[in-house]
């Protein structure tokens, strides 16, 4: 289905949801801790209900009420669990790993274009224990339980086969270390998982891309905890906020783990008006200028400084992307697609964009949300200052992570009509 956005500029102030990243890890370490957890500010989206469905499929058993749930951790696995993990990165590196940990056996699915994202360095990891696999790639089965040990494994790859391999072996008996053999890309999301798991008691030594981890077989649980505020998907508004009205968001926490808090220091350098203080962030416009931009850590911002980047005077370069082309589209060309469509100028290189702002803004048109819930959510804060309407195909994509998207666009100001 197609959505139509009537420019219309966005202006006041909105609720962060749930962090998906935090939720993801908050789920997993629940399933494999002593006893309940209570999760307090969950924010159900596709990928939040691909992981639930995992960790019940292991054994765990979640009981939903608003937006908390309560954890009830993993007695005892069933003999090959089927694991779906949708479309979810996050849910297929991380039980991966942490399903190895605690089944000898078990039969990985997921659809879209989880089957071709890589997780043949984390497989070479695992195998390494001694399990088995049929395929390299999802649809696979696995035959054998990781066990405490030394794991070699990139740092420049995906974060997330670190993450998964630390809470893996965090639920298994012994001491084991992780060895990166590359430069590490994205480190705030190991940092935010290594602080989850000292939530739940872990014992963890992180030190130079080298981590020890003294595995108890099984978490302690905090008991009731609550999810942090998400800065990826709040980084949207923020940047309506630096291209128009000012926008002001509510519950993010400056001091998170999240590496793409860095949305502020970013827009600051743009030229916006920032302000932070109490959980509370808004921006609001000046005169913005070109920058340079590294995304080795946080590759996710693309979508929204790209938007932002088109209505600043000069050129902004982005680098250090090369991982965005295996993503839920090849991001480095769909927004390069994305700004074109749309009437703005941007050159694509192998690892990077350079967006080509004029100062003037976008124009219109059509943009393909080519089933990438960033793209989407980008062309959509986009349009809302174009000259002209802009229609956007396939945008139920926001439900990978965000359902609620347009409504809070709307309460904003935004104009939004299904065709």
């Amino acid at each position: 289905m197609d959505i139509v956005i009537t420019p219309s500029p966005l202006n006041g102030k909105t609720e962060a949801i749930g962090s998906k990243s935090d939720i993801h890890r908050l789920l997993i370490c629940a399933a494999i801790a002593t006893e309940k957890t209570e999760i307090e500010g969950i924010f159900f989206s596709n990928d939040v209900f691909a992981t639930l469905s995992c960790i019940n499929a292991l054994g765990a058993k979640t009981v939903i009420n608003g937006s908390c749930c309560t954890v009830y951790p993993i007695e005892s696995v069933p003999e090959c669990p089927v694991i779906d993990c949708g479309e979810s990165g996050s849910t297929l590196r991380f039980l991966l790993p942490v399903t190895c940990a605690i089944s000898k056996k078990a039969e990985f699915l997921g659809r879209g274009r989880l089957p071709k994202r890589p997780i043949g360095e984390l497989i070479d990891a695992i195998r390494s224990s001694g399990v088995e696999f049929n395929e390299e790639k999802i649809p696979l089965k696995t035959n054998g339980k990781l066990c405490a040990g030394k794991y070699f494994i990139p740092g420049n790859i995906s974060s997330q086969y670190i993450s998964g391999l630390l809470m893996a072996l965090c639920a298994v008996d012994g001491e084991s270390e992780i060895i990166l053999t590359s430069k590490t890309e994205s480190a705030g999301y190991i940092n935010m998982t290594l602080s989850t798991l000292s939530l739940f008691g872990a014992d963890i030594k992180a030190e130079n891309g080298h981590y020890t981890v003294k595995g108890k077989g099984k978490l302690i649980s905090p008991k009731k905890i609550r999810v942090d505020g998400d800065w990826s998907n709040a980084a949207f508004f923020l940047a309506a906020g630096a291209i128009g009205n000012e926008i002001e968001i509510d519950g993010l926490n400056i001091n998170s783990c999240q590496g793409d808090k860095e949305i502020t220091e970013i827009l600051r350098r743009f030229g916006a008006d920032v302000k932070t203080e109490n959980g509370n962030v808004k921006v609001s416009k000046r005169k913005l200028h070109g920058c340079e931009i590294d995304l080795s850590d946080i590759p996710d911002m693309l979508p929204a400084l790209a938007i932002v980047a088109s209505f600043a005077e000069g050129d902004t370069k982005f680098t250090g992307a090369a991982r965005l082309r295996l993503k839920e589209s090849d991001r480095l060309a769909t927004v390069h697609k994305m700004i074109s469509d749309l009437g703005g100028k941007a050159t694509e290189s192998e690892d990077g964009i350079t967006i080509h702002g004029t100062g003037d803004g976008l124009t219109g048109g059509t943009v393909d949300g080519a089933n990438d819930h960033r793209i989407v959510m980008a062309a959509a804060i986009a349009a809302a200052y174009c000259k002209e309407k802009v229609t956007i195909k396939g945008w139920q994509a926001v439900n990978k992570s965000y359902p609620s998207f347009f409504d809070d666009m709307k309460k904003l100001g935004g104009k939004a009509d299904v065709i």
